[in-house]
């Protein structure tokens, strides 16, 4: 008789394997599934194509309720991140890494200690330069700052230590450079000048948003999980309404919905009762499948696609790789609003859902293997 426990652990085994196998999840090049004894590391890195170069993205440290949700995590937000940096402009494919615990200091009762980060970093090294990592939800600056010194490919480090510094600056930039773009599609000019916004996750870059649009002359609606986050805008903007959660946020009357938390934000229960006509944040994979793209549209509700308006992080931390220069990576950032306007166009004259002519766009980039310098001057200019 076969034994139980040997029979859980094969189809243990198989479910895993069917995550990275999978044929929809577009085909990855490389998945290494990382541990470390000594400190406790238990990580995927996910390179999903380097046909552009080196594959680019950041590090998530999430306490995922299995195995099976972390894998399918870091292959899809590798997939993400191919489609993301060639539609930046970038010389880079798409790679991303999930660090499976609580991202919370070991002194504070979650897991993350110095030495499993290091060991991380070495995990990084181990693909000779194929994965250049930086800072994703549940990491920070100064989490890479202890990464880099087992590896020479983390970017998103301080600048005491030769980094950019946080990443979330230009990421929140460039979402309200894609939120102009839907603003002049939507109604005709590039402001958010009299129209109210929710923000979901007010976090890392969703703090950031609010500033931008307040400058902007918006109303803001916040909402966010940890009471603080939520504190500390209000602290520091007392006009800033706030919301219990999400499904409350969803359903007041808001003219553009800023997804800035985890992703999945855009689902079939969600979707029927967005009050929004835009939708425009910087979460990633904010559609829970493929047909939420065309619920949006159906709806008559312009979507901004979630890997093109939150580029602005993976430019700045690109731009570290030369030796950065805030301006530079800015101005960079600042064309999200032209390539949102050109999807939007493609979307238009195609005929289908914004996300869908952005795909097309960044899957055509990947196929020719365009240099940047073409991609983003293609007459030559």
């Amino acid at each position: 008789m076969t034994d139980v426990r040997q029979t859980d652990s094969i189809v243990s085994k198989r479910s895993l394997l069917d995550q990275i196998w999978r044929p929809e999840q577009g085909g990855h090049e490389q998945v290494i599934l990382c541990q470390d004894r000594d400190s406790g590391l238990k990580a995927v890195i996910a390179l999903h194509s380097t046909a552009l170069g080196p594959a680019l993205g950041g590090t998530r440290f999430h306490a995922y309720a299995t195995d099976d949700e972390a894998v399918e995590d870091a292959l899809n937000l590798a997939r993400g991140m191919t489609y993301k940096n060639a539609l930046a402009g970038l010389d880079h494919g798409g790679g991303k890494a999930v660090i499976i615990g609580d991202p919370t200091p070991k002194s504070e009762g979650g897991d993350k200690t110095e030495a499993l980060l290091l060991a991380y970093g070495r995990a990084v090294a181990s693909l000779g330069g194929r994965y250049v990592t930086a800072c994703d939800v549940g990491t920070y600056v100064a989490d890479m700052d202890v990464v880099s010194r087992t590896n020479q490919w983390t970017t998103g480090r301080s600048p005491d230590n030769g980094g950019a510094g946080d990443s979330s600056v230009l990421t929140a930039w460039g979402v309200f450079q894609g939120m102009r773009a839907a603003a002049q599609v939507r109604w005709g000019e590039p402001t958010l000048r009299g129209r109210r916004v929710g923000i979901a996750g007010v976090g890392k870059v969703g703090h950031h948003l609010v500033e931008h649009l307040l400058e902007d002359g918006a109303t803001v609606v916040v909402t966010d999980v940890r009471a603080e986050a939520v504190a500390r805008v209000r602290a520091r903007h007392p006009e800033v309404t706030a919301v219990p959660d999400s499904a409350v946020l969803i359903r007041t009357p808001l003219d553009v919905y800023a997804p800035c938390a985890l992703g999945g934000a855009l689902s079939d229960a969600t979707v029927p009762v967005l009050t929004a006509s835009v939708v425009c944040g910087a979460a990633n994979n904010q559609l829970a499948h493929p047909g939420v793209g065309k619920d949006l549209a159906d709806r008559g509700i312009l979507y901004a696609p979630d890997y093109v308006v939150n580029a602005g992080g993976v430019i700045q931390v690109a731009d570290e790789l030369q030796g950065f220069d805030f301006d530079r990576a800015k101005a960079k950032a600042t064309k999200i609003y032209d390539t949102t306007l050109a999807i939007f166009d493609r979307a238009a004259a195609d005929g289908v859902p914004p996300a869908a002519a952005a795909d097309r766009l960044a899957e055509q980039r990947v196929a020719d293997r365009t240099p940047a310098a073409r991609w983003l001057h293609p007459t030559g200019d």
